[in-house]
């Protein structure tokens, strides 16, 4: 049988933990490897360190196949490097193309090569595949975003219709954790459509959960699963302090600027934000927000708006900075991030060594596990 391998990147770990029990359901065991190996080697790529992975690749002695946002958004360029490119969701497509290569089969829709591209024929159902076995990753309770945020690659990855998982499969999944944690594109529209609240589902989830693990700590609306400001309200913070551990929300704000969340196309305002906010140091709860800055027509008054935000914020809360970054597939991509205003980085470099803001709004690859290899 062939020898299937995972390149490991720090950055992917969770793309590892899914890939790795989706295809072991197949009976194909990846084994981690620091380089490519015989007979195929895996790689998922995101768009900060993955091209820096290109003449890796390029240069492989066995056949590779190359996933992930990267791939997917530049799946053109890609062919011409790897043997194989997966495009969109890879647990179904990833165990169905190794088969075709080993029974010299024509390849599955949703993978490209030099001479084809067929789209994809399918979504994935998520209670049909467990974020993980072997190797934990996160418990994925939601997939895709009605959104069309501008800078965003979810949407033209997963598509904008949300798709949740069963509170079944969230409660045996969350059997493997002391501490329950949550990956979502906005963890509080767990159960909707992704655009309208609805607090009696994350009721429903949080009640079954901590009547099934009394014992055990759930966190809600903090990393890997922030929420919009929209989705915070009286009812969903009360649920947290109710049934959760955590003690901070962390919330997508993205700028001080109503005017540059329209351009946008965030789908809230700023004083969503600020209700968000009020909501949270009503009921005791600390909020984090996260914003982008240098988005590429950004105005030096709307940087200003958005270091007041993060400057009043911090006052009683957290900020958690990023620099745009023109990802591929995106309405953005080819853009520049525009260089901070020196206000923006008195604030920031105040704010931080305060303790009330972190992030990489000067180097980007901060946000990642690793850095692009030499």
């Amino acid at each position: 049988m062939m020898k299937i391998c995972w390149r490991e990147i720090s950055s992917q770990r969770n793309s590892w933990a899914n890939l790795y029990a989706a295809c072991e359901r197949e009976g194909y065991i990846l084994e981690r490897v620091s380089g490519p190996e015989m007979d195929v080697t895996l790689y998922s790529l995101n768009s900060i360190v993955g091209p820096g992975y290109l003449d890796e690749i390029r240069h492989a002695d066995c056949i590779t196949i190359a996933g992930g946002p990267h791939a997917t958004a530049r799946w053109k360029n890609l062919v011409r490097i790897a043997d194989y490119v997966v495009t969109g969701e890879g647990e179904h497509t990833v165990p169905r193309l190794l088969k075709s290569i080993e029974s010299g089969d024509p390849v599955p829709p949703g993978v490209a090569t030099e001479k084809t591209c067929t789209p994809v024929d399918h979504t994935v159902y998520l209670d049909g595949n467990p974020c993980f076995s072997t190797y934990k990753g996160y418990i994925e309770i939601s997939r895709g975003c009605p959104f069309r945020c501008a800078y965003c690659q979810t949407p033209r990855i997963f598509g904008n219709s949300i798709r949740h998982r069963s509170i079944r499969s969230i409660i045996a999944l969350a059997e493997s954790f002391s501490q329950i944690r949550f990956l979502s594109p906005n963890t509080l529209a767990y159960g909707t459509d992704g655009i309208h609240p609805d607090p009696d589902k994350i009721l429903r989830l949080l009640s079954e959960l901590s009547g099934t693990y009394p014992d055990k700590e759930i966190y809600l609306g903090t990393f890997p699963g922030e929420i919009r400001p929209e989705f915070v309200n009286e009812e969903s913070v009360a649920l947290v302090t109710g049934y959760c551990s955590n003690r901070r929300l962390h919330i997508g704000a993205q700028s001080g600027s109503d005017r540059l969340l329209k351009r946008i196309h965030r789908g809230h305002t700023l004083s969503q934000v600020w209700d968000a906010v009020d909501c949270c140091t009503d009921a005791g709860i600390t909020p984090v927000i996260d914003i982008i800055v240098g988005f590429p027509d950004e105005t030096d008054d709307e940087m200003v708006e958005t270091a007041g935000l993060c400057r009043e914020v911090s006052r009683i809360g957290y900020v958690h900075a990023h620099r745009f970054i023109p990802l591929p597939g995106t309405p953005l991509e080819g853009s520049l991030s525009r260089d901070l205003i020196p206000e923006v980085h008195t604030v920031f470099g105040s704010l931080a060594l305060s303790g009330r803001l972190t992030g990489s709004w000067n180097d980007p690859e901060i946000r990642f596990f690793s850095k692009i290899p030499k």
